[in-house]
């Protein structure tokens, strides 16, 4: 069975549907996609708008950037405790 992949923007104005009185299985029927799908958006974007979503993508890229660098910093000091501390 071939996977729908949706856009964020889909995915609110599937969620706006919901919020506008249609019953939640209507709406999993009509789009469809699996109960638990539409609960993990319901959890992850519900009362958000499109540029909320954009938004907090944008924080959870830049957040995953700074991870990264903090890693290599991290490894880069302990690197060069090791070579202070003459254990190479």
């Amino acid at each position: 069975m071939k996977r729908k992949t949706y856009t964020e923007e889909q995915i609110i104005a599937i969620l706006n549907e919901h919020e506008a009185g249609v019953p939640a299985n209507e709406v999993i029927r009509k789009h469809g996609i699996a109960n638990g799908a539409f609960y993990r958006w319901k959890s992850k974007y519900g009362g958000m708008d499109v540029s909320e979503v954009k938004r907090l993508k944008e924080l959870e890229a830049e957040d995953a950037e700074v991870k990264k660098l903090l890693a290599e910093t991290m490894l880069e000091k302990t690197a060069l405790e090791d070579v202070v501390s003459r254990k190479w």
